[in-house]
Formats: C-alpha cells, structure tokens, sequence
C-alpha cells in the first residue's frame, strides 16, 4: 500500500510562536517508584502556573487504553514504546512538551526513542532511585507480589532495568525533595532553551 502523507501549512516552529515557547519531549526511564509520573504531573503543574502548553503520557493511563492489550513481555514492553513514542512525536509536532513517564527498561527501546525524534528536541531524563528506596514506597504493592511470586517479568526484581549511560539529565528522586526535582526539571528546560519567548523568524 503507498501512503502519501499530507504536508501541513502550519509547522511546528509557527506553534512555537503561538506559545510563546518551544516543543519537545522529556523520556523519564526508572524503576517503578522511583516517582517518574509523580515528577512529571509536578512539573506539568508548575508549567500550567507558567502558561506552557505541557501534557503527561503516563504509562498505566496508556495502558488503560492505547495499550491495554499488551502484557509485560519483553516482546510487548518493546511493542508499548513504539506506540508511545509515535504519538509523543506528533504531540511534539503539534507544538506540545511532552513527559512520557515509563520504565522503559531496555536501552535498546530508549535508542528506538531518540532514533524517531531525530532533529526533535529529545531528552532522556534517568530519574535514578535505589531499588531498596522503590521497594519501600511501593505505591502499587508490585515489588510484594513480586517478592512474593504472584506476579513475573518485573523489573529489577526479575526483568533488567538497562540503566543509561549517558542521559541528558539525571534526577535522583531518593537524595532530593520533589520540590528540588521540579526545580531542576524546570532549571534544565531553560538552559536548553525549550522555555523562553521565541520570536517569528522573518
């Protein structure tokens, strides 16, 4: 089947100028509880305050929905990035930051990432907790029944986490308050300039 997709009159850079700042997208890999979503509605928030056009993809909304018939198979953890970053790239597009919070525990799927956004604003954002601190929060009571055996393939527990390499940014949710997170978030997105007034180029 040929596709021939439409070209749009109004770009990307023409929505800059609408918001009054750029569009881009901040991947937060970690393990569960290490507070990727729990950081990513925060700095959402504080960008409303700010007037920034920002939207959270959270992966059990995604799963709730878009995903809902993938399970946790390494087949399927990989198949639940594509779509994800797919429509991360379009909101991206359509002049939105973007938070994808998952664990995306494969460096492999993180490389797919970036690959897709190439010539996008792209940050990978390692929020970097030890897995004791996670299993101690908990919020999901996954690593018990992990422990426990109800349930398989989670991560660190009985499926890897490829930690990163080298990320743009690395927020270590266990050594610092949310508050100091959200400001370094924010702190980040201005020495990259994705949050300043961006004038029409002529």
């Amino acid at each position: 089947m040929e596709i021939f997709p439409f070209e749009a009159i109004i770009s990307a850079k023409d929505r800059h100028v609408l918001n009054a700042h750029r569009s881009g997208l901040l991947w937060f890999t970690g393990l569960s509880g290490s507070g990727k979503s729990t950081l990513a509605h925060a700095v959402e928030a504080r960008l409303y305050e700010l007037g920034v056009r920002s939207y959270v993809l959270d992966g059990d909304n995604i799963r709730s929905g878009l995903n809902r018939d993938l399970g946790l198979s390494p087949e399927d953890r990989k198949e639940n990035i594509r779509r994800i970053a797919e429509v991360a790239k379009l909101m991206v597009d359509a002049g939105i930051l973007v938070f994808a919070a998952f664990i995306t525990p494969y460096r492999e799927s993180r490389q797919f990432v970036r690959h897709l956004l190439s010539g996008l604003p792209y940050y990978e954002c390692y929020i970097k907790c030890a897995l004791n601190v996670c299993e101690q929060r908990d919020p999901k009571g996954l690593y018990k029944k992990a422990r426990s055996g109800e349930i398989t393939n989670m991560t660190g527990i009985s499926a890897p986490y490829e930690a990163p390499e080298a990320p743009e940014l690395v927020v270590e949710t266990d050594r610092m308050p949310l508050g100091d997170c959200v400001n370094k978030v924010i702190q980040f997105l201005h020495e990259h300039e994705i949050l300043y007034s961006v004038k029409k180029e002529k």
